[in-house]
């Protein structure tokens, strides 16, 4: 998942009520109101104007005041208009003022959960990606909500968030408990408890089983060395079938405490197996870097340097740089930036990184349901390493943040990209925190590369595919490129040829 940034709506709790309603004559704005025209009859011009905020009880002498001058009224506009025009003006001018008086007496005021709701629903109002919400009307949904769901205690409100959030029908828009939210914030921080799974829905491939597939196992981590790969799907976790599991449901069953074990049922091709993993805290440390001296025709050495990003966490732009700046202390004059994978991460650390190798051109176009929104472009100011050939390696487990890093520096020209077609996640979300320490994962857009290629369920197509035997060990690497029997031999000056 691509995180855009992490915002709070507990200071916007003030407009989270706040709506308006369009009449013929202008917009009128009201604080915390609920609209409610009801037709009393057949050519009725008549309604009610029904308020749920409250007033303080010394205000209703004055609605009682209004009803008195109306009668007195009644009686001037007799002298100049037939009586059953009078009765009828005075009639609508009534009910009018009596309904107002009566719906804002002291009603029940909005509890702690139906604010915490509230707030959810402002949330998903303003950042929500699609405006239509799936087919519904938003404030419909509020209105209808807030009568009769349940909200007396939080697992309650919980529960009607959720149920708000699967009307969306996303499922990267997702409700996260105080703890899951706590959770996703260390994730991008850098260590997490658990097996080193990064997991996704199966994307584009007919007939597939049903389950979760493995997008990436992080290196050194216990799936890892218990050889689950890019591809495999997860059948089970410690009995429950994942078939309807969704992924953040998955993802809470894999975590756990250390040294606390899990069970997994793993599909890998024709092959099914059972297998216990302990669950290890896995540091996320998003570079490695290798440098490959190759023997070049006319000159005594290539010097190739090899960078592998795993994930984008905070940490992911600043190791980028440290690594090209050791290995220009090596005097290479190439790079490989392998990105097979690399599930995502953080949104703003893949800009960061696409800055570091352009020195100009667009990174990212960001859109919502209205076209293009905001653009991201390199300016030069972060640019390190814009003049050296780059090649990029990806695979269907390259997705997210890595998706945008390679499509713009695919469609910049700046890198040769080599692999095959990518994940296919063309969405993007924000995490937003409530105000009980609760959160949510909100699609905000779409992104479209710099050639306006839309990726989602799709992925980004590379130029070349590499050897079926290409090694994902770093150490392995330089091999391929040095030893021309090998099966998985690139040739060092094919690999920057488009």
């Amino acid at each position: 998942m691509d995180v855009v940034s992490y915002s709070s709506a507990a200071a916007r709790l003030s407009l989270v009520l706040s709506s308006s309603i369009r009449n013929p004559n202008g917009t009128l704005n009201f604080a915390n109101p609920s609209f409610q025209f009801q037709p009393l009859k057949k050519n009725s011009y008549r309604f009610r104007l029904v308020l749920v905020s409250c007033v303080k009880p010394q205000k209703l002498g004055l609605y009682s005041a209004n009803v008195k001058k109306v009668l007195n009224w009644k009686g001037k506009l007799k002298q100049h208009f037939p009586f059953g025009l009078v009765q009828f003006v005075v009639g609508v001018v009534l009910v009018m003022s009596v309904s107002i008086a009566v719906s804002r007496t002291p009603s029940s005021a909005l509890t702690e959960e139906n604010l915490l709701f509230l707030e959810a629903w402002r949330t998903i109002d303003r950042a929500y990606v699609d405006k239509k919400f799936n087919g519904q009307s938003w404030f419909r949904y509020r209105e209808d909500a807030l009568r009769k769901e349940p909200t007396k205690n939080r697992e309650e409100t919980y529960t009607a968030i959720r149920k708000m959030l699967a009307t969306l029908n996303d499922p990267f828009t997702r409700f996260l408990e105080p703890e899951k939210f706590k959770s996703l914030r260390s994730g991008t921080q850098g260590a997490l408890t658990g097996v080193g799974l990064s997991i996704g829905y199966p994307i584009g491939f007919d007939g597939s089983p049903a389950g979760l597939v493995v997008i990436s196992s992080t290196p050194g981590a216990p799936a890892y060395r218990s050889g689950i790969m890019s591809g495999d799907v997860i059948l089970a976790i410690d009995g429950t079938s994942t078939e309807t599991m969704g992924i953040y449901d998955a993802a809470e069953r894999l975590q756990g405490p250390e040294g606390s074990s899990v069970e997994l049922t793993i599909l890998s091709g024709p092959e099914t197996k059972q297998m216990a993993l302990k669950r290890e805290r896995v540091s996320l440390n998003p570079v490695t870097s290798r440098l490959c001296e190759v023997a070049a025709v006319g000159k005594d050495t290539s010097r190739i340097g090899y960078i592998k990003l795993t994930t984008f966490n905070q940490n992911a732009s600043r190791a980028v740089k440290e690594a090209i700046e050791t290995l220009r202390s090596n005097n290479v004059n190439a790079f490989v930036l392998d990105l097979r994978d690399n599930s995502g991460g953080l949104f703003p650390e893949g800009i960061e990184i696409a800055k570091i190798w352009l020195d100009k051109g667009v990174i990212v176009y960001i859109c919502d349901s209205q076209g293009v929104r905001d653009i991201y472009e390199a300016d030069g100011n972060n640019a390190i390493a814009t003049s050296e050939p780059l090649a990029v390696l990806v695979n269907k487990g390259t997705a997210s943040a890595s998706e945008i890093l390679a499509g713009a520096l695919k469609d910049n020209k700046r890198a040769v990209v080599y692999g095959e077609p990518t994940y296919g996640k063309g969405k993007i979300q924000s995490v937003f925190e409530l105000s009980d320490g609760s959160g949510m994962a909100v699609t905000v857009a779409r992104y479209e590369t710099p050639a306006h290629t839309d990726i989602d369920k799709v992925g980004v197509i590379p130029d070349h595919p590499l050897p079926t035997s290409f090694p994902k060990k770093e150490d392995d690497f330089c091999s391929c490129l040095k030893d021309s029997a090998s099966a998985c031999y690139l040739n060092k000056v094919k690999l920057f040829s488009r």
